[in-house]
């Protein structure tokens, strides 16, 4: 029988190389790419926030999966977060943290 592991603190810290970095947030801007995001939310226009986070275990102090400073953004209708698309990961060449997500703003 498999046990449940418990985590009481996740280092949901990380550092991305500025060229990685760069890479992309070039792929999360670009317009097909956020043409594709005001599509599924739906508004007209999108706009990244340059805000970027690494999930983390759903427990009671972080019951979102997401570090406490960011839940602002789950519960504003003006937001939206998205899983960062495992391709632009890799063409970024991110291998650290596995996963990310980004915050848009919807503008209309």
């Amino acid at each position: 029988m498999a046990r449940l592991k418990i985590i009481n603190n996740f280092d949901s810290s990380f550092f991305l190389d500025p060229e990685a970095r760069q890479q992309l947030f070039s792929l999360l801007t670009s317009e097909n790419f956020l043409n594709q995001v005001a599509r599924q939310v739906p508004c007209q226009e999108v706009e990244f926030t340059e805000l970027l986070f690494q999930p983390v275990p759903y427990t009671t102090s972080t019951p979102k999966g997401m570090p406490v400073e960011y839940e602002q953004y789950h519960t504003s209708d003006e937001y939206v977060i998205i899983n960062v698309p495992p391709n632009f990961m890799f063409q970024a060449k991110i291998f650290k943290p596995s996963r990310l997500c980004a915050i848009y703003r919807q503008l209309l």
